[in-house]
């Protein structure tokens, strides 16, 4: 019998829900980077939970940054998609969780992803897709500032403002381990190829909820979420 979903629990379990997930290569740093991001998303911004799980108008959210889903598992089992007996069997040879997120097998993952840059590139076409169909789903992509490194990501940026697919948010978790850093800042890049853009406090629950919820008619979002520097 499988056990119990864990949801009802709050922000302040994540820290135990991600110690359970134990394992030689947990990426830590990866994870707790984009702890805050993921958790307003999915507390008060997507519109998605166990219930509209099958739904094909529920909001997606694409965690590119695959080599630390750490954090996305705890905020699933927090909102009742996977169960802490999940979290417990991570990286293991017959888990559903493994170092890099599975959507053919863990429940509330979106994208099967682990190879830095793949991510926005998806979400621009699931979002065409999405738009084809008159839905009303929204797309959130999560990169991190170093991943913007890979030059397909240019590529996706250029196309998503250009043709201004307004249910497109990206969020960039800027930890300032991008290599040669962004001349004007990373809010520019984007900018520059027509999208709305905001810099956030990354651990800061209110100014990121108020920077999901900038109105952008017509363009992309991009929301900067500026964290502790990598160590």
């Amino acid at each position: 019998m499988q056990a119990a979903r864990t949801a009802g629990l709050s922000y302040a379990d994540l820290p135990r829900l991600i110690g359970l997930q134990l394992g030689d290569e947990k990426h830590v740093t990866s994870a707790t980077s984009t702890l805050d991001v993921i958790w307003v998303l999915y507390d008060r911004v997507l519109r998605i939970d166990q219930s509209l799980a099958a739904d094909p108008d529920r909001d997606r959210f694409l965690l590119s940054k695959g080599h630390g889903p750490m954090a996305h598992y705890a905020v699933l089992a927090a909102k009742g998609f996977l169960t802490e007996d999940d979290l417990r069997s991570f990286g293991q040879y017959e888990s559903r969780l493994g170092q890099h997120p599975d959507r053919n097998r863990a429940p509330g993952v979106e994208l099967s992803s682990g190879s830095l840059g793949h991510g926005l590139g998806i979400a621009v076409g699931l979002a065409l897709g999405l738009g084809m169909r008159a839905s009303s789903a929204r797309v959130f992509c999560l990169v991190g500032d170093a991943e913007l490194e890979e030059g397909r990501n240019h590529e996706a940026i250029a196309y998503a403002g250009r043709v201004g697919i307004e249910r497109l948010v990206c969020i960039v978790v800027d930890n300032q381990s991008s290599s040669l850093g962004w001349p004007g800042g990373i809010a520019s890049r984007f900018a520059i190829e027509g999208w709305s853009t905001t810099t956030a406090n990354g651990r800061d629950h209110a100014e990121l909820e108020r920077a999901f919820g900038v109105a952008h008619p017509g363009r992309p979002h991009a929301v900067i979420a500026v964290v502790e520097p990598k160590t």
